[in-house]
């Protein structure tokens, strides 16, 4: 016999008796493998206890409750009562695959690989304002993602979170210390993840134990002010309900009436976050009606405030003024029946799919945090995965509809302290180092991942811990910036290489530069010219960071040419133009002489399509060379005068 523990009380319950309170939707074979998993886990776990001191296999048995009372399926079950085979069984993952499959296997794998996660969470601990400092913020999010990214099935994640409500549920005998740990943990990691999966239920239960452990005078100052169990509220919630959807019925409104009683950490929250006290909250209690379109909306709210008294301060209409996040309800709160007050949300189906699912996405909402499109969309399809739950668990192959390869585009490596580093799908070790400082990236010599030396072009996997080789004085190499070579996936990382690259010898660059222009002036018979106009023309802020650039060669002798002609006066374009013309015959290969242009690309307008033997003429671009146009072309005719050069076909091209 174990002790099985409830929200209500503790009582003793052996295998067979447990396996016959298991819902029926469970067909006598998928019952069979849970029966031959609960008897390896009572064998396995046999005198182990958790931190409660209460023995293992009766948390293996209450997590698995929780998660068929969650209509999840028979794998899922399965792998809560084997969680923890990992400790104390040797070539654990041969024995459950051959006994249990690979499904299975792979969820109980995952398990283990959240726990070890975990180990990486820390307390958030404000300031001297009561602030939780930014980079704390940061860590716990990446620490987030970092588990929904290290599980390939979904259902990972539920069973995590029913483990650490069962968990909580008996946290009474743990010690202080590990009290708090535990509910500090799991008010920053597990809470939010099923928020934003809306498991509603599991998420109340995780943020209101956690409380409890976390701030007991405030909680058990709340829960007398409530003055009632929770049993209590959620019976007048069903009242309530029944009468609304009775009310709505006789008038011919199809609605969908649901309710909640406000749990007592989204309470505490309120009153701290509006600064109020508890008898002006109005909606301790609530109902949530959907409907068909607006107009019904309106309807539905006139029968509430018909058949109750309002509270007119407490009225809010987001239909007509929608928030700033495109959030759209109607908000009303009544005295209800025996004069106690509940709040009464009104919707079309659409505003609800769109506040749960939409871009509005309530989950962010109630956590505070900043927008993050790419992560709002995979949160939206886990959600979307988890709702159509019930459908998946009738077809075959159900692993396959709870695969997560929403974050397969990231990776989570982890610092030599613990510290959380999310980068780019295939990065390597110098990604990682420029990511943590450039210095560091530039000093790079050599890595280490999980304790092993691996190569610099070594692509990191989720979770694994990497340190980086430094010398004292380096530079980086110029193999990083080479793409086949695979050193850097990051654009970021690159930029910083070539930046080091750019910046050294900077004066030797700048004086070759200045020769080059130099000759380049001369060759065109230019004696004077703004040379600081040049470079701003060329969309640089200084001449030295031009002439630098031409002396790293990373501005072509062509873009040179354009600008310095762009920069004349005409007057002088016309006197230097014979100067031109002695590089007609060196381009007469490309089959197009231009008056006083040489080493220049040309390419043919596409408005006019020039051929020989049309007659033509030469337009000078900005940035893209020599533009070949039909003389009596239309568009050509609009063109600036200055920048028009006479062109003919030559020999070769005709």
């Amino acid at each position: 016999m174990v002790a099985l523990h409830t929200k209500d009380s503790p009582r003793f319950i052996d295998l067979p008796s447990w396996l016959t309170s298991l819902p029926r939707t469970y067909t006598a074979d998928e019952v069979e493998i849970i029966r031959r998993a609960g008897e390896l886990a009572t064998r396995l776990y046999n005198e182990h206890t958790d931190l409660t001191g209460l023995p293992l296999i009766h948390q293996a048995l209450a997590t698995a409750s929780i998660l068929a009372g969650m209509n999840m399926d028979f794998e899922a079950v399965t792998a809560a009562l084997l969680h923890a085979t990992p400790q104390f069984l040797d070539d654990w993952q041969v024995k459950i695959d051959a006994d249990f499959g690979q499904t299975i296997t792979a969820l109980v794998e995952g398990m283990s690989r959240m726990t070890q996660i975990q180990q990486f969470s820390e307390p958030l601990s404000p300031n001297k304002r009561g602030k939780i400092p930014v980079e704390q913020v940061k860590q716990v999010e990446i620490l987030r993602k970092m588990l929904l990214a290290m599980v390939s099935d979904i259902r990972v994640v539920l069973i995590k979170l029913a483990e650490r409500t069962q968990t909580l549920r008996t946290l009474s005998g743990a010690s202080i210390e590990q009290q708090k740990r535990v509910a500090q943990e799991t008010q920053s990691l597990f809470a939010p993840l099923a928020n934003r999966l809306g498991v509603w239920q599991i998420k109340w239960e995780l943020e209101d134990l956690s409380v409890r452990y976390l701030d007991p005078a405030h909680y058990k100052h709340i829960a007398k002010l409530l003055d009632e169990r929770r049993i209590d509220r959620e019976r007048y919630i069903d009242d309530v309900v029944q009468q609304l959807k009775q009310i709505l019925a006789a008038t011919g409104i199809a609605a969908e009436v649901t309710g909640r009683p406000k749990h007592i950490y989204s309470i505490i929250n309120k009153m701290k976050r509006k600064n109020l006290a508890f008898d002006e909250l109005y909606d301790v209690r609530a109902v949530r009606i959907l409907v068909e379109d607006v107009q019904s909306c309106y309807a539905a709210l006139g029968l509430v405030h018909e058949r109750w008294t309002p509270i007119s301060s407490e009225y809010d209409d987001y239909i007509a003024r929608p928030k700033s996040n495109n959030y759209r309800s109607l908000h009303t709160a009544v005295t209800g029946p025996r004069g106690q007050t509940f709040e009464v949300q009104i919707r079309t189906h659409e505003m609800h799919q769109y506040s749960e699912l939409g871009v509005a996405a309530h989950w962010r909402y109630k956590e505070g945090g900043k927008s993050d499109t790419k992560l709002d969309e995979k949160i939206i399809w886990l959600r979307q995965i988890l709702e159509w739950k019930k459908d998946l668990s009738e077809q075959e192959d159900t692993h396959e509809q709870f695969k997560n390869e929403l974050f397969h585009d990231q990776v989570y490596v982890l610092t030599p302290q613990g510290r959380v580093i999310d980068l780019a799908r295939g990065s390597t070790p110098v990604d990682f180092a420029y990511t943590l400082h450039t210095d560091l990236g530039h000093r790079t010599r050599g890595a280490k991942v999980n304790g092993s030396i691996v190569p610099l072009n070594y692509k990191l996997q989720n979770g694994q811990r990497v340190e980086i080789l430094t010398t004292k004085i380096g530079a980086p190499s110029r193999d990083w910036l080479n793409p086949t070579l695979g050193f850097l996936q990051g654009s970021r990382a690159r930029a910083k290489v070539r930046a080091w690259f750019k910046n050294q010898n900077f004066d030797e660059s700048v004086a070759q530069g200045k020769t080059q222009l130099d000759r380049e002036l001369h060759r065109l018979g230019i004696s004077s010219i703004n040379q600081e106009k040049l470079a701003q023309r060329l969309h640089f802020n200084k001449l030295d960071d031009l002439l630098a650039a031409i002396g790293r060669n990373e501005i072509t002798q062509r873009r040179i040419a354009v600008a310095i002609q762009e920069e004349l006066p005409n007057k002088l374009i016309s006197i230097i133009k014979p100067v031109f013309k002695a590089a007609v015959e060196k381009h007469a290969s490309t089959g197009i002489l231009i008056e006083g242009m040489g080493n220049l690309v040309t390419r043919n307008a596409k408005c006019c399509n020039p051929a020989p033997p049309d007659t033509i003429i030469a337009y000078v671009t900005r940035d893209r060379g020599i533009t070949i146009h039909r003389a009596d072309c239309t568009f050509a005719l609009h063109l600036t005068r200055d920048k028009l050069l006479n062109a003919q076909w030559s020999q070769s091209g005709i």
